[in-house]
């Protein structure tokens, strides 16, 4: 017997019934983000690795140690391209957009959903293959457009069921003011070098402000009295900040400041948010986002303002999961019964007919390879009532001599009038498939 071959480590399968939990909660999102205005748009899984150097930023943790990326030769004069598998997916749209050109008539409100890989080591929520649903406001500069997209995410989670979580926000500023800040944070850091682990040296000079994101414990004292990116923010940045607390503020949405919120890719600039819950250990983090004004001319665009937000598929469904909610499994409104291989044809052309008036039909099918039969009635009925149907179709030789079906309820249902064992005329289906639509 061959070896049996495995799933690439942190690289999972998603299979039936957990299947039907993340289909219901992409439903969700479909109609929230239609309601929203926001259209869906699809980029490549595999892109220019400079795309990602240039937008996340060389001295982060996911270009410098995460991405999957390889030389591809792509082109019969032996040129050779660098390629990464996608690792967060805000960089592709705003590649896209840029490409396309799609801000030429105004600003575009776009979400995605889909897979992203780092190379990191495995833990609950936390995969080398993961999933994010992302939304972008591309074109639009004003706090108004970062509360929307705030409120959006209120709204998923109150559609989803999840009331466990908590809205923490911070400034950014602009970069000038960035520039200020990283002066008296480095004399900060500097003056308390003994106390800043490996990682924290590594990043005085090129990343200081990720250092005030560290969950070192011994680090926490430095990291406490280290100057406020917030207190350096000029008018401009404060009037931002300040609207998009009103706008909160009037619909009753709760937030906490956290003025060591910096997030972890070098694209950010004013707003930043993050939803963060205390029921996934460490990786509490569910949604996060902020507003990124610069990134579009980094790509070679036009100038041009943008804000949006990406949340953990498997996280949220943690949540989902612990809840209960979307674990209802899809299920049939009929089985079909079909006790001789003679009357396949004849039943597979009235399952056509069924499925094409919005009817759910589950069919039965021989057991195995060399399999003899369509297996006893009694078995057939067993698999009927198990696939959860509410009626059983029965394609017997005498139904089918009078040109009929039987109909066999299941379990109770709305209708009445099939409230019993009745034949209907296979040559109008129309006229009664209604009647087994749940």
């Amino acid at each position: 017997m061959a070896e049996k071959l495995l799933a690439v480590k942190g690289m999972n399968d998603i299979l039936p019934p957990d299947s039907a939990r993340w289909e219901w909660l992409e439903d969700k999102v479909r109609q929230l983000m239609s309601r929203y205005a926001y259209r869906n748009i699809r980029t490549p899984i595999l892109e220019h690795t400079q795309l990602f150097v240039r937008g996340i930023g060389e001295v982060t943790d996911i270009v410098e140690k995460e991405m999957y990326s390889f030389e591809d030769r792509s082109d019969k004069h032996g040129d050779h391209a660098h390629l990464t598998m996608r690792p967060e997916n805000t960089a592709s749209v705003v590649r896209a957009v840029t490409e396309h050109n799609l801000l030429y008539e105004g600003g575009k409100r776009l979400y995605y959903m889909g897979p992203m890989f780092r190379r990191e080591r495995p833990q609950r929520g936390r995969y080398r293959q993961f999933h994010q649903i992302g939304a972008e406001a591309l074109g639009f500069g004003g706090p108004e457009v970062d509360a929307e997209l705030i409120l959006l995410a209120v709204a998923l989670w109150k559609a989803l069921g999840l009331t466990d979580w908590r809205l923490e926000i911070n400034s950014l500023g602009q970069p000038e003011e960035r520039a200020q800040h990283r002066e008296r944070l480095i004399a900060h850091l500097q003056a308390h070098e003994g106390l800043l682990d490996e990682e924290a040296r590594r990043r005085l000079h090129s990343n200081p402000l990720r250092i005030l994101d560290t969950k070192n414990p011994a680090m926490q004292a430095v990291v406490e009295s280290a100057p406020r990116l917030i207190d350096f923010l000029g008018p401009q940045s404060l009037a931002h900040f300040e609207a998009l607390q009103a706008i909160l503020d009037a619909n009753g949405i709760a937030w906490t400041l956290n003025p060591r919120l910096v997030r972890g890719l070098d694209y950010y600039n004013l707003t930043v948010f993050e939803f963060v819950t205390d029921r996934l250990g460490a990786q509490g983090t569910i949604c996060a986002g902020g507003r990124y004004d610069y990134l579009i001319g980094q790509m070679g665009g036009k100038p041009a303002p943008a804000v949006g937000w990406a949340l953990g598929v498997e996280r949220v469904l943690e949540l989902v999961k612990e809840l209960g909610q979307g674990d209802a499994l899809p299920v049939p409104d009929a089985y079909a019964v079909i006790p001789e291989t003679a009357a396949l044809p004849l039943a597979l052309r009235t399952l056509q007919a069924l499925r094409a008036e919005g009817v759910s039909v589950q069919m039965h099918a021989q057991a195995g390879l060399g399999a003899e039969g369509m297996g006893s009635m009694k078995s057939q009925f067993k698999r009927a009532d198990a696939s959860g149907a509410r009626f059983a179709l029965i394609f017997g030789a005498s139904e089918l001599a009078q040109g009929c079906v039987a109909i066999k309820p299941l379990r109770a249902g709305k209708d009445d009038s099939l409230a019993a064992q009745t034949l209907q005329k296979l040559d109008d289906v129309a006229a009664w498939a209604e009647g087994l639509r749940a």
